[in-house]
């Protein structure tokens, strides 16, 4: 029973998880924004590469 309290009372595995979840948290958001701008980036260069295609 001793060793169930001990666990019970320990809090660094709590933090451990917050953490954790804090960092996925922060990798969701860095993966969305960067897909974003990646996708606003192809199209920007799609754009000048056929304009410059068909000016003379």
């Amino acid at each position: 029973m001793k060793i169930f309290r001990k666990l019970l009372k320990n809090e660094k595995g709590a933090t451990a998880i917050e953490y954790g979840l804090i960092a996925a948290l922060i990798a969701v958001a860095a993966i969305t924004a960067m897909s974003g701008l990646g996708n606003q980036l192809s199209n920007t260069f799609n754009t000048v590469s056929t304009k410059m295609k068909t000016t003379p």
